[in-house]
């Protein structure tokens, strides 16, 4: 690590701590726009979001409560979140197997970032892979709520960041 410190450091230094990405959000969001651009179909894009769904790290019983859930997600969502080092580190999970996979994108975008980074990066990558138009209403609903709630984590811990 730099003697910096800071998470881009980390980065580019080629030696992320643990659970950190070891790239920047625009490369994220690049990865996964090549991953579905190499996918034939549809069919297989949603086969692929399972499978990620699928790879998420399961959370354990006693967070998946009421105060860790997504409210008006038509499938169940937690979502919870710690900072460490100048970082919010993301974990979540669904009882639907798309769902899931949508919390993984999500996840490979903004979990290990600052939250300077969260607030400055939209999801190019929805638009970019027509992602929200082959959603169905409820799921397009879920993944602007999760994204809403990253986002306000992410204002919430700056707040904190700025007082005394």
């Amino acid at each position: 690590m730099s003697a910096t410190g800071s998470p881009s450091d980390r980065r580019s230094s080629g030696s992320p701590g643990p659970g950190l990405p070891s790239d920047t959000i625009a490369e994220a969001q690049r990865s996964i726009v090549d991953a579905f651009r190499g996918l034939e179909d549809w069919t297989e894009r949603y086969r692929f979001l399972i499978d990620l769904g699928r790879r998420l790290p399961p959370l354990p019983p006693e967070q998946c409560v009421e105060d860790n859930r997504l409210p008006g997600c038509q499938a169940q969502v937690w979502l919870v979140s710690e900072q460490a080092e100048g970082v919010l580190v993301f974990r979540a999970a669904s009882d639907a197997a798309i769902v899931a996979g949508l919390i993984a994108l999500l996840l490979k975008v903004y979990s290990g970032r600052t939250p300077r980074e969260i607030l400055a990066t939209e999801p190019a990558f929805i638009d970019t892979i027509g992602l929200a138009s082959h959603l169905s209403p409820n799921r397009a609903n879920g993944l602007g709520m999760m994204y809403r709630r990253i986002r306000e984590i992410a204002s919430h811990s700056l707040a904190l960041e700025a007082q005394p």
